[in-house]
């Protein structure tokens, strides 16, 4: 079983097919980890490509940062921060390719961003914009696994309907992994920093979250809460509860959980015609 599932890493990981920009990606994080370089630097390496900066801008304009005028790349990372920006430009391809094959996941992740980002507000946690990040990259997996699996997707969509299984579980049954170990590896293949990849790869598994517990806590809450909203698709019908664990590391009680969904309920109204907006254009 090993075998097979670190044959499938290597699979998967194969960065000449991975759906990235590796040029301006290359120099982007060589810039990001120079301390002498400067937001305006990177922002025109970004710059260069207009259409990864049309898609990064549109969705720091999305519902989910909840900023509107974002303008500019060097407007965005600093209201944004250069890890969300760097994560949306290594994403963006990834991102078209479920906004025209997938709308219900690009739905489900934009919802579960929003509501990572209500969540982290209303909780007064640090660093909204890399949690909302880390909640729209959480699903990440399924698209590769979609991209790279194609033989075996037959088999897992089968076993969630007729088995009645979560996502996750068909696909660890099928493929010895799933989305969200399939999302870390990408993550730490694009150099992303641990606060961003520990969510992604644990949003499942919130025990397993050794230093970011409480970010990965807050994209697992939002998770299943966009899943008991309804909306989007996620690959699957059925909503797990929240974790133990999370709901003890956040802190939650029922009142502050019903305030979290009120707000989420009517955010989400923006969402959806945020998603109808580009699907028409």
């Amino acid at each position: 079983m090993d075998d097979r599932r670190n044959e499938l890493k290597k699979i998967i990981m194969d960065t000449k097919t991975l759906p990235t920009l590796p040029g301006v990606i290359n120099k982007l994080n060589t810039l990001s980890n120079d301390d002498k370089s400067s937001v305006q630097e990177m922002a025109r390496i970004v710059s260069a490509d207009q259409v990864l900066s049309a898609r990064i801008l549109r969705l720091a304009n999305s519902p989910s940062y909840g900023f509107y005028r974002v303008s500019t790349i060097s407007n965005a990372m600093i209201l944004l921060g250069v890890n969300v920006v760097k994560s949306l430009a290594l994403s963006s391809s990834i991102f078209e390719i479920m906004e025209k094959n997938s709308v219900g996941l690009w739905e489900h992740s934009l919802g579960t961003a929003t509501a990572a980002g209500i969540i982290a507000r209303k909780l007064a946690i640090p660093e909204v914009e890399e949690i909302t990040t880390a909640g729209l990259l959480h699903d990440i997996g399924k698209v590769i696994i979609g991209l790279k699996c194609v033989e075996q997707m037959p088999e897992i969509r089968r076993m969630i309907k007729m088995d009645e299984l979560y996502v996750i579980d068909a696909e660890k049954t099928v493929l010895d992994t799933d989305h969200a170990e399939v999302g870390g590896w990408l993550s730490k293949s694009w150099f992303l920093p641990e606060k961003l990849s520990e969510p992604i790869a644990c949003h499942h598994n919130v025990i397993a979250s050794e230093d970011h517990r409480v970010k990965t806590s807050v994209v697992h809450l939002a998770d299943v809460l966009i899943k008991a909203s309804g909306f989007g698709d996620s690959g699957d019908s059925y909503v797990p509860p929240v974790q133990q664990i999370a709901w003890e590391t956040l802190k939650l009680d029922e009142s502050l959980l019903k305030e979290i969904i009120v707000e989420l309920e009517d955010k989400l109204v923006e969402v959806k015609n945020f998603s109808l907006e580009l699907q028409v254009a």
